[in-house]
């Protein structure tokens, strides 16, 4: 089945690439019907997002709150939690370094030579500026419910936190609400496997609509920039696998294959939503408990964006060359660690990288116009940072569960999985039952691996 849907998915974006490219060259532009199209494609695609972001909020809860709850004793949730955020900070400067570093290699921006004024902030539209005080009140949750209807990420990590040492602390008071996460994690996977039907048609539908918008041409108006971010998020994805090869060793080749799925999913819509579930699944099937993947994936999806933060510093140094502004390497550096910072937490507000480079921007004293140089293709420039952040939360979550000693034997990756919930749900269980004898004992060490 994993096999069938990603060749779907493939042709759904090769088909959506043609029909768009049709649309845009058969269809006046300033006709009715080439606006009942650009509807159309775009339809298909925002029902499939809505269906997603349906579920995250819920998954979120129920995986992070049993994770926690079955972490055995806070010493565990305290050694994983600081293993991951050591992780993620190590990463994010990695890949904000390797941004600037390429990006004053291979100046992607120089010889635009535009002077301030060159465009207007109106072509960007409204994009709020960060405030570092702000940006930490918001972390903590006035209303959980209302974290939820928003997907706050970050919220829901900060209740779930709570809701699973509160539950731990009563012990067997809390074990029916620790059953009733599970179940409501286990009922959002299932829903998940009806929703990834669509997920062809989705990406058929996204791509169309962005061809038939912009046409091919806007891909070789801005090739230097696309082609050169690229190489550096290849290089990123190098050193993000070889990281993990160190710890995996030769199972992170089999990794890959189990999110290409989910890889792929994120690239075709641009949504690190759309591919949140179906990571799930796919790293229970590479053999990561879900009491592991439960804590450190949505705490990845907060912290350890790598694509989405090398893409900010890698535009915000392109707008600088673009209008001649020379930057010192102690400004850089700076620069480097705003961005450490105002990155965090960016996966729940809308066109985040927008919104953290403007933020950077406008604290160096740098043209904040210059926003709309990238504005016009940051979809495209989205897709490959999505995948990316993707690719280092897989490897950051299973290199966690293996230094935990707890990674597990993998299924066989294009086995067929007509039942994969309930078949998730047995490794939950399993998970329960064996919850005190995962504790790691520290006069032992780590449990060999199963």
């Amino acid at each position: 089945m994993a096999r069938r849907l990603t060749v779907f998915i493939l042709i759904g974006m090769v088909l959506g690439i043609v029909v768009g490219f049709a649309v845009r060259s058969f269809v006046p532009a300033d006709s009715q019907a080439y606006e009942y199209w650009l509807r159309g494609f775009g339809t298909l695609a925002t029902i499939f997002l809505n269906l997603i972001k349906m579920l995250v909020a819920p998954l979120i809860l129920g995986t992070l709150i049993a994770g926690i709850a079955h972490m055995g004793d806070s010493s565990a949730l305290g050694r994983i939690g600081t293993r991951a955020l050591a992780w993620f900070i190590l990463a994010s400067l990695v890949s904000i370094s390797l941004g600037l570093v390429m990006v004053n290699l291979l100046e992607p921006g120089a010889g635009l030579h535009l002077a301030v004024g060159a465009h207007s902030t109106a072509e960007v539209g409204e994009v709020k500026k960060l405030d570092l005080f702000e940006f930490i009140e918001h972390i903590f949750p006035k209303n959980v419910v209302q974290a939820m209807a928003e997907n706050n990420v970050l919220q829901i990590l900060v209740f779930a936190l709570f809701a699973g040492i509160g539950l731990t602390a009563i012990g067997e008071k809390g074990k029916p609400l620790v059953r009733g996460a599970e179940a409501l994690a286990e009922l959002m996977l299932q829903i998940t496997g009806y929703v990834m039907l669509l997920a062809p048609l989705a990406v058929f539908g996204a791509l169309a609509k962005v061809v038939a918008q912009y046409g091919l041409a806007i891909l070789g108006t801005y090739a230097e920039l696309l082609t050169e971010f690229y190489i550096a998020l290849v290089l990123l994805w190098t050193l993000l696998l070889g990281a993990g090869a160190i710890f995996l060793r030769a199972r992170i080749f089999s990794l890959i294959r189990y999110v290409r799925e989910p890889l792929l999913i994120a690239f075709s819509t641009a949504s690190s939503e759309a591919a949140m579930p179906k990571l799930f699944e796919q790293l229970d099937r590479f053999g990561v408990p879900r009491r592991i993947s439960g804590f450190v994936l949505p705490l990845g999806y907060s912290f350890n964006l790598d694509g989405s933060m090398m893409y900010a510093s890698f535009a915000t140094i392109f707008i600088a060359q673009a209008y001649d502004i020379e930057l010192s390497i102690t400004t850089q550096i700076l620069i480097l660690l705003t961005l450490m910072v105002s990155s965090k937490g960016i996966a729940a507000v809308p066109r985040a990288s927008l919104v953290v480079i403007t933020a950077t921007l406008a604290m160096f004293d740098l043209p904040v116009e210059g926003v709309a140089l990238v504005f016009a293709i940051d979809h495209f420039l989205d897709m490959g940072r999505t995948a990316t952040n993707v690719v280092g939360n897989a490897v950051a979550t299973s290199v966690i569960t293996k230094w935990e000693g707890m990674l597990e034997v993998e299924e066989p990756v294009d086995a067929e999985r007509p039942h994969a919930p309930a078949h998730t749900a047995h490794r939950g269980a399993r998970g329960l039952d064996l919850a005190e004898d995962m504790v790691i004992d520290e006069r032992k060490g780590p449990p060999a691996d199963r």
